[in-house]
């Protein structure tokens, strides 16, 4: 099992890091997903500025990965994240799993997304036409990410 967490101002070949995670012996199933900068803001996006914790991001994104292993039967985890200006239209973040089975790959995927949506340590600023703001969390992202929550059922 594998483990690959990279925070960088650098595009990333979708191509390549679906191949990196084929060669997996025990892949059966690669599920990928990324994300792109999409218009939301009122007033018309030119851009995204995303910033970072460095040093500690890198750390919290290897837990969730190891969490997202130990929960679901993961070969090799992939996360890459950017930070920067980012214009419209342009990737922010891959999640790639190789797992054996598809269902394993697909949770695994969902669950380090809505961990990055939820919990990590990036801050996005939007910048209009009509100037900048911080964009807040959302409470659709923090509802997504609440059925991951084990509970604890000690008696």
């Amino acid at each position: 099992m594998s483990i690959a967490v990279r925070v960088q101002h650098e595009d990333f070949s979708v191509a390549d890091e679906y191949q990196a995670l084929v060669g997996s012996s025990d892949c059966g199933a690669v599920v990928t997903f990324t994300g792109l900068v999409r218009e939301l803001a009122e007033g018309g996006l030119q851009a995204l500025h995303l910033e970072h914790y460095s040093g500690m991001t890198e750390q919290v994104l290897e837990q969730v990965a190891r969490q997202a292993q130990q929960r679901w039967q993961v070969e090799q985890l992939t996360i890459v994240h950017r930070i920067g200006n980012l214009a419209l239209n342009e990737q922010i973040v891959f999640v790639g799993v190789a797992s054996p089975h598809r269902c394993a790959g697909f949770e695994a995927c969902m669950f380090v997304m809505d961990f990055l949506k939820t919990q990590a340590p990036f801050w996005k600023r939007e910048e209009t036409s009509s100037g900048s703001a911080w964009v807040a969390a959302k409470a659709t992202d923090q509802v997504a990410a609440e059925r991951w929550q084990v509970s604890d059922v000690s008696a």
